[in-house]
């Protein structure tokens, strides 16, 4: 049997996927990304899971499409039969839209390069930390394409117009620090996978549902108005209030105890 694209284990509350083609730089396959939607599959299965970290093994995160998946070969149809949006709307987007929507929150331990695609599949989740060495490379510009999986998007909402143009256009490196500076990941560890690991089961012990709910309104809150928002945050407090969660947690304050969360 060949080995698997992707290795997921389970590790308390916290769940691990880790990109498992290094060879190739983790590149993604078709096949990649079904291993990929069944491993979460699992984490929306379990209840037990209140966290996920994605990760890359060997010395790259993820290096984007594999190039391979597409046919190049001269002769009639090639247009066609290299054509990546086909690939784009199967398989990075799903991708994309089922990280943005998971039910626990994601981090990406970001060990290495993140190009092109594998760039974006970081940005999808709701924090990044970052080995030193690592970088980020918007490599599509490079080969006649533009940032997809969400990258056209995530890039203006992390750094402005003027910085995610200059690197979508140019595909120059940006070094994992200088990405911290900017604001387009969380942090720097020197152990970027135990840093998220770390931090994975903080987040497992603490109000799902409202993180969650944080997520939904921060993701949105570029498209609405304030007033948008305000409503939106009165509906969202007035749902969590209904949650065993805000209960126990005012409950824990009152009696000065620590709160015991359930993430319902």
């Amino acid at each position: 049997m060949s080995e698997p694209t992707i290795l997921f284990e389970k590790r308390g509350s916290v769940a691990l996927a880790t990109l498992n083609r290094p060879q190739a730089l983790n590149s993604f396959t078709r096949q990649m990304h079904r291993e990929l939607w069944a491993a979460l599959d699992q984490v929306e299965a379990d209840r037990g899971l209140r966290a996920l970290v994605i990760t890359g093994a060997g010395r790259g995160f993820c290096a984007g499409l594999d190039l391979s998946e597409l046919d190049f070969t001269p002769g009639p149809g090639q247009a066609e039969r290299a054509d990546p949006g086909p690939l784009v709307e199967q398989f990075f987007n799903p991708t994309a839209r089922r990280l943005q929507a998971l039910r626990v929150p994601t981090i990406a331990a970001v060990n290495g390069v993140a190009a092109g695609a594998g760039a974006s599949l970081a940005l999808c989740c709701d924090i990044a930390i970052a080995a030193p060495g690592a970088s980020f490379v918007q490599a599509f510009s490079k080969i006649g394409l533009i940032p997809d999986t969400g990258g056209s998007w995530l890039l203006v909402e992390r750094l402005g117009l003027a910085r995610a143009m200059a690197l979508a256009m140019t595909g120059d490196k940006l070094p994992a620090a200088q990405a911290k500076d900017w604001g387009m990941i969380w942090d720097l560890a020197e152990d970027s996978l135990a840093a998220a690991l770390a931090l994975a089961e903080r987040l497992a012990a603490m109000p799902t549902r409202a993180l969650l709910a944080t997520r939904q309104l921060l993701q949105g809150a570029a498209t609405r108005s304030l007033e948008q928002q305000l409503d939106a945050e009165r509906d969202l407090q007035s749902a969590l209030g209904r949650t065993h969660d805000y209960i126990e947690g005012v409950t824990a304050f009152l009696e000065k105890r620590a709160p015991q969360f359930k993430g319902e």
